[in-house]
């Protein structure tokens, strides 16, 4: 059996993940402050401290690992105007994403044979942004250029890909506008992730690439009528 790390396992995308996987015959292991699903080994952790992530790793107590998938983080983007910013809560959201996917690889990497795979949870938000959204655009954007290091440092015995997601969402209460935007025709799903991520596992020729998932928004000229 194939073993995965999910972080933030607990989250709308990371409990789909976590299903898929070990649908897919992974045993799955969340990384998570919460609760993740049902199913799904629970391993208290976060993510963005050096310390915990040293201790969630000794408690996982694996000696292999196949798939790491750096999902977790501070999901609002909105920070408020720059100019009331304050270091700490910079430090928050660029921790909770890019601090943690560093500290989860340096521990993971050691665990990981040929042909193992690394999935970065990036977002559209890394290549377009609504205002007053830096923190979250800026720890994104440095997901993106981590993976392609990682990529050329770790390869070829460990491919590193991201995955870029647009608007997900679980709630049916959506406004026919909301879907009908979209190229593709509606707002993506946790599943549409999942399923991105396992053929992600599996692609062997791809390494060090970004996969938007969008639906197709970021290919769309938006101007006011």
């Amino acid at each position: 059996m194939k073993r995965a790390i999910v972080t933030g396992g607990a989250g709308l995308i990371g409990t789909g993940l976590c299903a898929t996987l070990r649908k897919a015959g992974f045993e799955v292991a969340s990384f998570d402050l919460e609760q993740g699903p049902e199913g799904t080994r629970q391993i208290h952790c976060d993510v963005g401290d050096e310390t915990s992530v040293a201790g969630a790793f000794e408690e996982l107590g694996w000696d292999s690992l196949d798939l790491l998938v750096n999902n977790s983080g501070i999901s609002g983007p909105g920070n408020g105007p720059i100019s009331d910013l304050s270091l700490e809560d910079w430090r928050k959201v660029i921790d909770s994403h890019l601090t943690g996917a560093f500290l989860m690889t340096r521990s993971a990497v050691p665990l990981m044979g040929e042909g193992a795979s690394i999935v970065n949870m990036a977002s559209t938000r890394a290549f377009m942004s609504e205002p007053q959204t830096e923190a979250y655009a800026a720890s994104k954007g440095g997901l993106v250029a981590l993976t392609h290091a990682l990529a050329v440092s770790l390869g070829p015995k460990i491919r590193v890909n991201a995955i870029a997601p647009g608007w997900i969402s679980d709630d049916d209460e959506l406004r026919p506008v909301d879907h009908e935007q979209h190229p593709a025709g509606r707002v993506g799903r946790p599943q549409d992730v999942a399923d991105a991520v396992l053929y992600l596992a599996s692609a062997g020729f791809m390494t060090g690439q970004v996969l938007v998932l969008d639906g197709g928004m970021t290919r769309k000229m938006i101007y006011a009528e």
